[in-house]
């Protein structure tokens, strides 16, 4: 993950614009979460794509969102390893009786 945050900051150091404020990322991460859902309605919904609509893939899409959301964390200086690392501690502790196991 570290890796991704560095090349995604290594892009966005080269314009002067830099991030887009935290508010505007929530946004995009909104936008892009919409564009998301309708891919996943076209391909496993009920709703077909019109014939005009540009082909997209629900993996371009989580792409999209990834970026994105590297973006927000690079700007707000979070270490995304370290807060997934505490969010599986969070789910190998609390949760960790709140599904069903596969048995074997």
């Amino acid at each position: 993950m570290k890796a991704l945050q560095q090349e995604v900051d290594e892009y966005i150091s080269q314009f002067k614009e830099g991030y887009f404020s935290p508010l505007a990322m929530t946004l995009r991460l909104t936008e892009e979460l919409g564009e998301l859902a309708r891919e996943i309605n076209h391909h496993y919904g009920e709703k077909p794509k019109k014939k005009t609509e540009k082909e997209k893939t629900v993996e371009e899409e989580l792409g999209d969102l990834l970026f994105v959301v590297i973006c927000l964390a690079n700007s707000l200086n979070i270490d995304l390893t370290e807060a997934f690392d505490r969010v599986m501690h969070k789910f190998k502790t609390r949760d960790k009786d709140r599904w069903t196991r596969i048995e074997g």
